[in-house]
């Protein structure tokens, strides 16, 4: 243990030290030598180590995204090739090379992490063995034997036996059911962050290999927490579940700030940006004017998600800038689903339907104007029926007129069906 704690003393020191400073701070307020100073020093370690990857993190995004838009083309390159592994691999290479992108950037918090992980493991393990590392001297090391969580000591382990426990002052039930529990919080919390990922922050739009890795990752790694977890001390175990909170929280800020573009989450956000835009008829913090120049830029590359949104400020009246901002416009042109601009026309309002009373009546009333009508026909009109009107006042045109005889035995207009000119001579009939 030595030798591996020399080969790790290039971050066991530090570890050791900010553990020490945090212990300083919260031991005045809890007592130096209880599990809340320890416990809240560990804690305070692990924020601060997350504070300083938040750079990584957001390269870890941008990574995981590009990968995930690069999906159908390397699972082209693979059938393209999939009897020339070499060509394959050059291939990928060559599409990495000019996406600019990288997949191991994916697991850059997670590598950068793992320093400080071992080191914090060192330290906690000198402190069940009694033996000073890095800065923790012999006074301090005492201190951290007596601190106890719920119970359980720092440096205790789930595997330990009854006589190293009873030595750190503790027993072993109280050691071994406050592990357990934390080692099922830490697997169903990592459980939870990764079931997140897949069901609200993944474009559901393209099937790809990359989704089947990340399903298998979602059972994976909470096996493997709990595997491995039983030969964490308490103190590990209190890191690795802070860390893990941490990330889950960190997830869930980023799932409802910058969904990952064709994913249940954006739907949902873009959602209430409609709602928000529409109340106050612009754009209002830096991160709505960057998710809307997004949108613009992307023209007919948009999601069918994006198209609703920009329909959606069409139809109040309001368009979407190239510089992010939303203005008043009189455009009316919507985008269909294939991203193509087409004009908004009003729908057809249809006839309000009546009840069975109203179609009854008016077929009621509808026969007895008929039958109205048709005794009005049937009286006969004779010759002693006075006109209202006198003679004179009929007009001249009433006269009827000897209609003019055709000249010469011919027809003037061919009757219809008759083709003009002159006709063959009927054959006489026979009698």
């Amino acid at each position: 243990m030595d030798t591996i704690a020399s080969l790790f003393s290039f971050i066991t020191t530090p570890v050791s030290w900010v553990i020490v400073q945090f212990h300083s701070v919260y031991g005045k307020v809890f007592g130096p030598d209880t599990g809340w100073a320890w416990g809240l020093s560990i804690v305070s370690l692990v924020i601060l180590i997350r504070i300083c990857l938040i750079p990584l993190f957001v390269k870890q995004i941008k990574a995981t995204r590009a990968m995930q838009t690069l999906q159908p083309e390397m699972k082209k390159i693979q059938e393209r090739y999939k009897n020339d592994k070499q060509r394959q691999s050059e291939e990928m290479m060559k599409l990495y090379k000019e996406s600019g992108t990288n997949p191991l950037s994916s697991c850059l918090p997670i590598l950068a992490q793992s320093p400080f992980f071992f080191a914090l493991y060192h330290v906690l393990n000198g402190i069940a063995t009694g033996s000073t590392i890095g800065v923790i001297n012999d006074s301090l090391l005492a201190s951290a034997r007596k601190a106890h969580i719920f119970g359980a000591p720092l440096a205790a382990k789930f595997t330990d036996g009854s006589s190293k426990v009873e030595a750190l002052g503790a027993t072993l039930t109280d050691v071994r059911v406050v592990t357990a529990i934390m080692i099922v919080m830490m697997s169903a919390s990592q459980f939870y962050t990764q079931r997140q990922l897949m069901t609200k922050n993944v474009d559901t739009t393209v099937k790809t290999p990359f989704m089947q890795q990340q399903k298998m990752l979602m059972y994976v790694f909470p096996v493997m927490f709990a595997i491995f977890g039983i030969n964490f001390p308490v103190g590990v175990l209190v890191y690795w579940l802070t860390t893990n909170v941490w990330t889950m929280g960190q997830q869930m800020y980023v799932i409802h700030n910058n969904p990952t573009p064709g994913s249940k989450a954006q739907a949902a956000y873009l959602e209430r940006l409609t709602k928000h835009v529409t109340h106050h008829e612009k754009t209002r913090s830096r991160g709505e004017k960057a998710i809307v120049k997004a949108i613009v830029s992307k023209g007919r590359d948009r999601n069918e998600f994006e198209r609703k949104f920009i329909n959606s400020l069409t139809k109040v009246g309001l368009v979407a800038q190239p510089d992010g901002n939303v203005a008043k416009g009189e455009s009316t042109a919507v985008e269909s689903e294939d991203g193509t601009p087409t004009t908004a026309t009003p729908r057809r309002q249809q006839p309000k339907r009546q009840t069975k009373a109203q179609r009854q009546s008016a077929a009621a009333k509808a026969a007895d104007d008929s039958a109205e009508d048709a005794g009005d026909a049937d009286e006969p009109k004779t010759s002693l029926t006075k006109s209202d009107e006198p003679e004179d006042a009929k007009p001249a045109t009433a006269a009827k007129k000897p209609a003019p005889k055709p000249a010469g035995g011919t027809r003037s207009k061919a009757q219809s069906g008759q083709r003009k000119g002159p006709q063959r001579p009927k054959s006489p009939s026979k009698k």
